[in-house]
């Protein structure tokens, strides 16, 4: 998940307190009152972070910190090793730090979208260019942003996020709102993470997300064999997640057929909620059968399946193109790279034929 926030995490407080400046100033050249409370939140939050930070390897060091916690943390820094030296992810001062924010989730982001249309509500920022969705770091910030989007018209769903990545525009830390996950889940996130610091494409959040997921996916299969661990478990659990975003995409094939038919727009509505309504139950059926959690309590809309659908998109094309490229990881880097770099609608046409080609298409020679 991307998230817009200050500058890279500096040790040194006269130049964390500076780059605070230089974001302040940039708010200022912002129109605008939600602008300018959006960045203000957005500094205070990070600072708050900052605040927090604590270089991993002290807190290993620390005897009065939990064993269970300095376990998963040893855990994340064996995994970041292996995601630079193995997947060719960066090597760089991220997730070298840890910070106990005291909450459930970082950041709550607000994804919204017309009531009869799936095209979600964009907010557009300095460096990381328009987003899919909009993140704070405390709830009441976010619902306070959702309730203007709802009372303009919008489907609105919130969700909490247990982490971001900076793009590399800072040194992201280890956070307690994911460090008690599942090992295998808590992998995954650092190599989704670190991703979006590899490749990022403005203005394209599907291709982010998707990329980001693909190489997660497969690099902790092979992080799985590495460790020798018993990976029954973890197939299980993703063929269940698999299966349940199938769903979650096919309904949004059947949104998208309701929207564009020429009936009158209360029909739609009844189509839409009949639709959303199977989706649920579908969903709650699949996860008790495998003894997933049960999803949150909010109502399925347009604005929740878009944001599903913008992780898994492209899914299927990077997973591909991974194979295509008999795994080498450089190779793959490089590849999608260049797809990311065509014009957007050639890139999505290039991934739509990735996705079922048997040889690299031209587009991504």
């Amino acid at each position: 998940m991307l998230q817009l926030a200050p500058l890279r995490f500096l040790s040194d407080p006269f130049r964390a307190c500076a780059a605070a400046l230089v974001l302040l100033v940039l708010t200022v050249t912002l129109s605008g009152c939600s602008t300018l409370g959006f960045y203000h939140q957005a500094i205070a939050g990070q600072l708050d972070i900052w605040r927090r930070e604590r270089p991993i390897e002290q807190v290993l060091a620390d005897a009065s910190v939990p064993a269970q916690t300095r376990a998963r943390l040893a855990l994340t820094v064996r995994a970041r090793t292996f995601a630079a030296d193995t997947l060719g992810l960066p090597d760089d001062g991220s997730y070298r730090t840890y910070a106990d924010l005291e909450r459930p989730y970082v950041v709550w982001n607000v994804f919204a979208a017309p009531t009869l249309a799936l095209e979600p509500v964009q907010s557009c920022f300095p460096f990381a260019g328009c987003l899919d969705y909009r993140g704070y770091f405390a709830r009441a910030d976010a619902e306070r942003h959702a309730a203007t989007l709802r009372a303009a018209g919008n489907d609105v769903y919130v969700g909490g996020v247990a982490a971001y990545s900076t793009l590399g525009w800072f040194d992201d830390p280890v956070l307690n709102t994911f460090l008690g996950w599942d090992a295998a889940d808590l992998v995954e996130l650092l190599f989704h993470e670190l991703a979006h610091q590899r490749l990022y494409v403005a203005d394209d959040s599907a291709f982010n997300e998707s990329y980001a997921s693909a190489v997660a996916a497969a690099g902790l299969d092979q992080w799985l064999a590495q460790e020798g661990q018993e990976a029954v478990r973890v197939r299980t659990v993703r063929a269940a997640r698999r299966a349940m975003t199938e769903r979650i995409l096919a309904a949004r094939t059947a949104l998208a057929a309701i929207y564009a038919g020429t009936v009158p727009d209360a029909d739609k509505l009844a189509a839409k909620q009949a639709t959303l309504a199977a989706l649920a139950e579908d969903l709650a059926r699949v996860a008790a059968q495998h003894g997933l959690p049960e999803a949150p309590a909010q109502p399925w809309n347009n604005a929740r399946v878009l944001a599903v659908a913008t992780y898994h998109d492209h899914v299927a094309a990077f997973r591909t193109l991974l194979n295509l490229v008999n795994g080498d990881w450089q190779r793959f880097h490089a590849v999608a790279a260049r797809i990311g770099e065509l014009a957007p609608a050639a890139r999505s046409d290039c991934l739509l034929a990735l996705a079922a080609a048997e040889t690299l298409p031209p587009c991504a020679g």
